[in-house]
């Protein structure tokens, strides 16, 4: 007696029949079912290791920076004392002549200023930090980058409007962080208004993100070059470092957010921040 022959004694053929159907189509639908899920792992598996990797690749690449960085800044800063020495000196002088070199001295000091501040600008884009993860009010931290860059904003003739949602819940972040690239963002969208205008702080919630809109009425981003804005060392103006927001971009994709940017030129750009409320870093 066979298999078939056996069941069919207990169960009746007729069951068997649809026995054997049912196992056929059971098989047919979990191959491919099987099939789909480790090839979902393999890729989700290749996938982690590229971010492995890839993570190492940018901690070597922040530990070259950090000591390069720290060579090029103590001979600036040297330079920069021993420039603000000869200036007092000079200060004691008189003639048109000692007027001239405190000239040349101070234009020498505010190159050295710079150059320090595009290393500054380059370590916070370059090394990689952990982040220390806290709860925070967002509207908190929104209105504290708010509050510390208004009265340079004033002074441009640019008005602040806010509109914070009350109901947020706390998130999980690195406050400091989180503040610098908000104030990159702000920044950027301050120096598109040369000639005034009006800079917008909104936050929302959007399923489990909380979002944070900072919107300009500047000058807009030319279609041409608003997927390059997010690219290291691309800046359209002649004092930009191309730091700014790649930076922020950054620090908000370690937060496992995201950052994109609407604009219209001639009517101004938006740029929205999601933020996951419930962040986890394994």
């Amino acid at each position: 007696m066979n298999e078939t022959d056996f069941l069919a004694y207990f169960f009746g053929r007729t069951t068997v029949v649809q026995y054997l159907i049912g196992a056929i189509i059971s098989f047919f639908i979990f191959i491919p079912l099987a099939f789909f899920s480790i090839r979902r792992a393999i890729d989700k598996t290749r996938e982690l290791e590229k971010r492995a990797m890839h993570s190492e690749r940018l901690a070597f690449v922040g530990t070259l920076a950090g000591g390069l960085a720290h060579e090029i800044k103590n001979p600036l800063s040297t330079l920069n004392i021993n420039l603000q020495l000869l200036i007092e000196d000079l200060q004691s002088m008189t003639g048109e002549n000692s007027k001239k070199v405190q000239r040349k001295i101070q234009a020498l000091q505010k190159e050295t200023q710079r150059l320090e501040e595009i290393l500054n600008d380059f370590l916070r884009y370059a090394r990689g930090q952990k982040l220390e993860l806290e709860n925070h009010d967002i509207n908190e931290i929104v209105d504290g980058v708010v509050d510390f860059v208004t009265p340079e904003i004033k002074q441009k003739n640019i008005k602040i409007l806010k509109s914070y949602d009350s109901h947020l819940p706390r998130c999980r972040m690195d406050s400091n962080l989180i503040k610098q690239a908000i104030l990159n963002v702000i920044i950027n969208a301050e120096q598109a208004m040369e000639n005034g205008g009006e800079l917008m702080i909104r936050t929302s919630r959007n399923g489990k993100y909380v979002q944070i809109d900072i919107t300009d009425t500047g000058t807009g981003i030319p279609k041409d070059i608003i997927n390059k804005i997010f690219q290291v060392y691309f800046s359209t103006k002649k004092t930009g470092t191309g730091l700014g927001l790649p930076t922020a971009k950054r620090i908000i994709e370690e937060h496992k957010g995201t950052i994109s940017v609407q604009s219209e030129e001639g009517k101004g750009t938006n740029f929205s921040i999601k933020l996951p409320i419930d962040l986890r870093i394994w």
